[in-house]
């Protein structure tokens, strides 16, 4: 009951966002990391499987969304639904030849198939390279209602995050989602019962490779262009930040995570501004182009200090004073 108190208010806090100060453009940016934070632990929270190649699920869907879009004449939706099915068969693709490692060697695979998109969409066409896909625009959502508004397209980006979000926890609490936890726990024990292991860990690869693919589409629509960021390598290393510094294997910790981080990337040279006319000493005023070095000590203070992120230290404590 605490849980939906929770995430009832966090809800009812979304749907006022707009009208107590919060910029909706930013707060759609958030929830787009957050979504894809979510998806990323659905695999390495409760799977237990790190995937250092998951940008390009991101980058995939909002490439193939922005250039449906823009040069096909795609509507949002089918634009959306365009960029999140080609994720999806990417996830499935790279699965089939990750899966059939473990640990490092996993890892190192999405790795390195990852690096390949990246250079595919470097050298692409319809990518425009370095430049990016610009100028994408938003339309109208099933042909009627115009999303050029910003406060328009938030609450539509709101309800299929909802949505979203909702899948994730009904596939974490359905007896599919038990199965994975066995596998991270214990995978050996796992097919000792009877289960095939790599069956359901290419099937979570499949499903966070999907959900990576809608944050990436829903993110070209809301930002209106795509570029060579979002598949490089670094980007996949953020939300592992993201995942670490909310809380891996929670609910809501990777929703945290990406709204901490993303605020901090956002407002790190006002933050470093203020410091710096509040203490007078001038080098605060470089923060913000030092966003990299202050998201890696952050990673290392979360790696010393509450390993089991924000969220997963506070559960680790209340748990105890509850029983």
């Amino acid at each position: 009951m605490q849980r939906k108190a929770l995430y009832g208010l966090l809800l009812i806090g979304l749907i006022a966002a707009p009208f107590i100060g919060a910029y909706p453009l930013f707060v759609m940016k958030v929830l787009c990391f957050a979504l894809f934070a979510a998806a990323f632990n659905l695999l390495i929270g409760y799977t237990g499987l790190l995937s250092f190649g998951h940008a390009m699920f991101l980058a995939s869907a909002g490439y193939t969304a922005g250039f449906a879009i823009q040069s096909l004449g795609f509507t949002p939706e089918l634009g959306v639904i365009a960029g999140t099915a080609v994720a999806t068969v990417l996830g499935l693709v790279v699965g089939l030849f990750a899966i059939r490692r473990q640990g490092i060697y996993f890892s190192m695979v999405t790795l390195a198939l990852a690096q390949m998109v990246y250079f595919v969409f470097l050298q692409a066409p319809f990518t425009h390279g370095e430049d990016g896909l610009q100028g994408v625009p938003r339309g109208k959502l099933f042909g009627l209602l115009g999303l050029n508004s910003d406060l328009a397209l938030y609450y539509v980006v709101l309800v299929v995050m909802v949505l979203a979000f909702m899948l994730i926890v009904r596939i974490v609490h359905s007896p599919f989602g038990q199965v994975l936890i066995a596998i991270k726990e214990n995978e050996p024990r796992a097919v000792s019962l009877g289960y095939d292991t790599d069956r359901f860990k290419l099937l979570a690869f499949v499903l966070s490779a999907g959900l990576a693919g809608l944050a990436g589409a829903l993110k070209v629509l809301v930002l209106g262009f795509e570029t060579l960021g979002d598949a490089y390598w670094t980007m996949s290393g953020l939300v592992i930040l993201m995942t670490l510094v909310g809380g891996m294997g929670t609910l809501f910790g990777p929703l945290l995570g990406a709204a901490l981080i993303v605020a901090l990337e956002d407002r790190l040279g006002d933050i470093g501004t203020a410091l710096a006319r509040g203490t007078g000493v001038e080098w605060f005023r470089s923060l913000g182009e030092s966003t990299t070095i202050v998201t890696g000590i952050i990673f290392i203070a979360c790696v010393l200090a509450f390993r089991r992120g924000i969220v997963g230290e506070i559960v680790a404590r209340v748990r105890p004073l509850r029983a």
